[in-house]
């Protein structure tokens, strides 16, 4: 079998290369090309057609700015699925870009499997309509979207979270804290405070200051960095400046898993740093201005963004969102979840709620199950 994947982002890219092996263990002459990075490649034995960190483009401004980039990576996409002819389509979040491809392979008819669901359930819920004309089977990695989809007379099926297994395998294998501290040259005896502001420079740049501001306050503890996968280490050097912050590579797991607490930038590593059970403040800058906040709000449906806070549906992590994401605002969470007390613990405690919501299921493994049998038909 041929399978076509398209993953726009780092955490795409991990996941896919897991569903990769997963399909490999299925059928040992599995092909597969891809739009994905590092991951993906390793998984494949081939590198990607288009390295999704050149492909990292976000907000209206910058996407409109790139349109002629970000239109030949979609011919590029396009033009591989009509010539190489994949018995299956695999599109992973991504929705902007992948829901057009899905659209095409639909018309070459090609069987288009969704793995990681847009956020339609708080965003652009429109785009249900092009997922029921295009895509032939949804597998869901957040146990409340099937509901979401049935009441849209569309079947969904929930196949376990890929950052379950994930997490439980690295957490299996890393470092103790002195030897990760050594490697990284931390000082074991202080505690460490994990800055994660987001995989795409534009993140980075707006969510890393202020992080920086309200854990520098924090003397006695130590700032250390996640450095993105991929990403040109001078923009965290322009950003960062004099601050004395401690950048660590290709270990971010390991980094939040040994940190006392973290600041991230919202979206999966949320999830991940629930996982990994370190308390956080989830921040999201942007430009910070009270009208876009506003803006949004009215765009965005639920109560919650984080996926934590969306999957327990409770107020688990402290969400800071645009104006509201300030040095004092992320310090006054940041102060109670670095001393045990009540607050630590209630976070603590919704993890493990979280955790159980999202079951123990092989997510990879299912989805393989669900495209041999989609393909079967």
């Amino acid at each position: 079998m041929k399978y076509f994947l398209i993953a726009g982002e780092a955490s795409g890219d991990l996941h896919g290369a897991e569903l990769i092996k997963s399909l490999q263990e299925r059928d040992a002459e599995a092909e597969c090309r891809f739009l994905g990075g590092d991951l993906m490649a390793a998984a494949a034995g081939t590198a990607p057609l288009v390295h999704y960190r050149d492909m990292a483009y976000m907000g209206f401004i910058e996407v409109a700015r790139h349109l002629r980039t970000i239109l030949g990576f979609m011919r590029t996409a396009k033009d591989a699925i009509t010539q190489w002819r994949p018995d299956a389509v695999v599109l992973i979040d991504y929705p902007s870009f992948n829901l057009k491809v899905a659209r095409h392979a639909h018309t070459l008819g090609i069987p288009v499997i969704y793995f990681i669901s847009p956020k339609v359930w708080v965003w652009k819920e429109w785009r249900v309509k092009d997922i029921k004309r295009y895509v032939d089977e949804m597998c869901c990695i957040l146990p409340f979207e099937p509901e979401f989809y049935r009441r849209h007379d569309y079947r969904a099926t929930y196949v376990g979270n890929p950052t379950m297994s994930e997490i439980r395998r690295a957490t299996a294998t890393m470092p103790s804290r002195d030897e990760f501290c050594t490697a990284h040259g931390l000082d074991a005896a202080r505690p460490i405070i994990a800055l994660v502001p987001g995989s795409r420079a534009k993140e980075i740049r707006d969510n890393l200051p202020t992080m920086v501001a309200a854990a520098g306050r924090h003397t006695s503890c130590q700032m250390a960095l996640a450095v993105a996968p991929g990403m040109d280490r001078h923009i965290y050097d322009h950003v960062l400046g004099s601050a004395p912050v401690t950048l660590v590579e290709g270990a971010t797991w390991e980094l939040v898993h040994h940190a006392r607490a973290a600041l991230v930038t919202s979206g999966t590593a949320t999830l991940e740093t629930a996982m990994l059970a370190t308390p956080q403040v989830a921040c999201y800058r942007m430009n910070g201005k009270k009208w876009l906040y506003n803006f949004y709000r009215r765009l965005l449906k639920g109560k919650y963004v984080t996926l934590p806070n969306l999957i327990a549906n409770a107020p688990i992590i402290p969400e800071l969102l645009l104006h509201q994401c300030t040095p004092t605002t992320i310090d006054r969470h940041l102060t109670q979840l670095l001393d045990d007390g009540p607050q630590r613990q209630a976070q603590l405690d919704g993890y493990r709620q979280m955790a159980t919501l999202l079951g123990n299921q092989n997510c990879t493994a299912q989805t393989a199950e669900r495209i041999a049998n989609l393909l079967k038909q």
